[in-house]
């Protein structure tokens, strides 16, 4: 054993800790401790996201952040290809956020990790394992459109996991831009409580700043210094009135949830700026409430103040609950709280193939401290690892370092078995963190090499390109020998073509995509199955009934035992069970994945001597098999919510090629300047849109689309669908 002068300064200045610790008689059960070496102490951390539809302004928000804080010195444009956040070539080409991108800055003495998220439907599992991390977000949403459908998707994934938000309403000095739309938008389509924390000083081409309305002063910015410098005045007296009716507004919201404000605000209407801050920030923690700001990234115009708001309203590591786990050994719940003396618990939620250090494992240290060369344990393949590099992520740039403490996000090299989503910990206090739960895919392509030369290197690169991507799935087809890889929508699998032919050098044949079908019941059967046979001199026997009945669209599969263990013991219902899936993932009738039935055992027998798991597991298959074809089987398809935002004279064009892809409108709304459609259409009928939607309209409309449900398909297309 070393001793304590041969352990390295993080392993010291632990021990130290914990001896003072132990020694003083306070209890720190829920007091941080931290480790000398830390960037900043836990309650100046914040890990945050920026979240919004497709072209909302997330990168162009990020980069100013970059910029103003001093972590980069030439502000990058989206447009430009330039965007510090947006580095693949895939992502400057076509101006959109592909893969998140993670860096560090510094502000007022804080430590904000930031995570610029994706706003295509397509790339939407970036969102979701970003979240999966972070403890708070921003939502960034366009002055002129307001909530539009993404901005809604990646709200509820944020809601899901309980982060606090802030919302941002940017563009505001573009035409048509409503501050007041917009937040009336967020309160009713995302049902949440907002409250403006600042106005809007001047619209449109007159927009210059912001009206804080915590301080009651005016920010106006300069156009000449890209931002960097403003001016802080009075309100101007054409909007003293509208300022000091929204600075009660806020008062009186902030008052309502937080009892030191209502207590101060009955002793004096203007509550003071400390206690009005410190409530607001409660507040936000207990999402009661979401602040508001505004400004317009573009235009360099109230960037700073956001920022001033992550940190003033959005939670450190120590102000959001403790991470729950299980133990391994027996599923037993288990905490870990932001310390740097807790036993280690890390998540990876992100892997990425670098051109320079290989496998890049992105992981969020939720307590204890994760150093560079040691070992660390995954629960999930019950071995050890052992951590070769740790670095500080900037985009697609690397800053090596020797640890990452609790409450902190970086990236690992030197793994090998480590699998997204998988808990990182110590062997000798393990803990099972909740993975991360992906959608499916819904639509495919069959992909071949060129030449038998490059068969082997197809493999490597849609392997890795898998690994990267959990939504992206490779499988095989029995019949034709086909290689068929499936995503989340037509551009997933341009982009995932466009990187094998750049990146991995690989030479391919990509086919037309098709869309991923599923499979379910419309009524309730029973299905009765007896195998019995001998197979290598030894008889073989299981017995199953089943009740197969339709669930709600979305509610999953489910598999329930109401068979007494008399009629089929204990040993055999696994066995069952795995029959049952099995049966279930490969459908009946076009070998589609069954979705949404309830699966009942509710009868069957053994034999004493022949039964076997083999045989139980048969049987289980067939049952389930004759139990699904008596049920009104269903080929169900994926359908999209579509919107489409146009000119009024390209509206009736638009809608008459909806309804030509058997789409149907649900509503048309009046919009600044033409016409929002909204409108649910099969995502087969949607292939090619992008070209057909920018020929009816010259250009000038936009759309964006997301998954809604799957629907059953028209019976006069079954049958084409199935010979296909």
């Amino acid at each position: 054993m070393r001793t304590t002068g041969g352990k390295d300064p993080i392993e010291k200045a632990m021990a130290n800790t914990l001896e003072q610790t132990n020694t003083s008689g306070e209890d720190h059960t829920r007091r941080p401790r931290e480790a000398d070496g830390r960037l900043r102490p836990l309650k100046q951390i914040r890990n945050i996201g920026i979240m919004a539809h497709i072209d909302a302004g997330k990168t162009t928000t990020s980069e100013r952040m970059l910029y103003y804080s001093g972590r980069v010195h030439k502000i990058g444009e989206v447009d430009a290809g330039t965007a510090v956040m947006d580095w693949m070539e895939q992502e400057q080409e076509r101006g959109i956020t592909i893969v998140s991108a993670a860096t560090t800055f510094h502000w007022k003495d804080h430590q904000i990790n930031i995570i610029d998220t994706p706003g295509h439907v397509d790339f939407t599992v970036e969102v979701e394992r970003s979240l999966r991390v972070l403890d708070g977000a921003v939502g960034v949403f366009c002055g002129v459109a307001g909530v539009q459908p993404q901005s809604e998707t990646v709200w509820r994934q944020a809601r899901r996991y309980r982060i606090p938000c802030l919302a941002f309403i940017n563009k505001m000095d573009r035409k048509g831009a409503n501050f007041d739309a917009a937040v009336v938008s967020i309160r009713e389509k995302l049902a949440v409580n907002p409250i403006p924390v600042q106005l809007p000083l001047g619209a449109e081409d007159q927009f210059r700043g912001v009206i804080d309305l915590v301080h009651m002063k005016a920010i106006i910015f300069s156009d000449a210094e890209q931002g960097a410098k403003w001016e802080e005045t009075g309100v101007p007296s054409e909007a003293l009135d509208a300022a000091e009716a929204a600075r009660a507004r806020l008062i009186e919201v902030v008052a309502e949830s937080d009892e030191a404000v209502l207590e101060a605000y009955m002793e004096n209407a203007d509550v003071p700026v400390p206690v009005l801050k410190a409530g607001l920030r409660r507040a936000a923690l207990a999402q009661a409430l979401v602040p508001v700001l505004c400004g317009s990234s573009l235009k360099n115009k109230g960037i700073q103040p956001l920022i001033d708001a992550v940190v003033d309203y959005l939670p450190s590591p120590i102000d959001v609950p403790a991470i729950i786990g299980k133990k391994p050994q027996n599923d037993e719940s288990i905490e870990r709280h932001a310390d740097d003396f807790e036993p280690l618990s890390a998540l990876a939620f992100k892997i990425a193939h670098d051109s320079y250090v290989g496998r890049l494992y992105f992981v969020r240290v939720y307590s204890g401290v994760l150093k560079k060369g040691m070992n660390v344990f995954n629960p999930r393949t019950r071995k050890r690892e052992r951590v070769g590099r740790i670095v500080r992520l900037h985009a697609n740039a690397r800053e090596d370092c020797d640890a990452l403490f609790s409450g902190e996000i970086g990236g690992l090299v030197g793994l090998k078995q480590t699998s997204t989503g998988d808990t990182l910990c110590v062997e000798n206090d393990p803990i099972v963190l909740e993975s991360i739960e992906f959608p499916e895919p819904v639509i495919s392509m069959s992909i071949e090499p060129k030449t038998q030369g490059d068969k082997v290197s197809l493999q490597e690169a849609l392997a890795s390109l898998a690994e990267e991507d959990p939504t992206f799935r490779i499988t095989m087809n029995e019949d034709t020998g086909q290689t068929i890889i499936s995503g989340m929508g037509e551009l997933h699998l341009e982009i995932i073509k466009d990187r094998m032919f750049r990146e991995f050098k690989v030479q391919a044949n990509a086919g037309r995509p098709v869309v991923a079908y599923r499979e379910s019941i419309l009524a309730t059967a029973e299905g009765n199955f007896t195998f019995e046979r001998e197979i290598g001199g030894h008889g073989q026997f299981g017995h199953v009934i089943v009740r197969v009945a339709p669930r709600s669209r979305g509610d999953g599969n489910q598999v329930t035992f109401e068979v007494p263990t008399t009629a089929i013991p204990n040993e055999f219902r696994q066995a069952v069970k795995d029959g049952l899936q099995d049966a279930l993932i490969t459908g009946i009738l076009g070998n589609y994945p069954l979705i949404d039935v309830d699966v009942c055992v509710i009868g069957g027998s053994f034999h004493p001597v022949d039964s076997t798991e083999v045989a139980f597991r048969t049987a289980a298959v067939m049952a389930l098999r004759e139990g699904a074809k008596a049920a009104s089987p269903a080929l169900l398809e994926p359908v999209m919510d579509l919107e489409v935002i146009t000119p009024d004279e390209h509206l009736g064009d638009l809608l008459g090629d909806i309804n030509s892809r058997r789409g149907q409108v649900h509503e048309v709304v009046a919009h600044e300047g033409g016409q929002i459609i909204r409108a649910t259409v099969p995502l087969a009928e949607l292939f090619g849109y992008a070209t057909a939607i920018r020929s009816l309209s010259r250009g000038r409309a936009s759309y964006s689309m997301q998954p809604k449900s799957f629907e059953v398909v028209p019976p006069t297309m079954h049958e084409a669908i199935l010979n296909r």
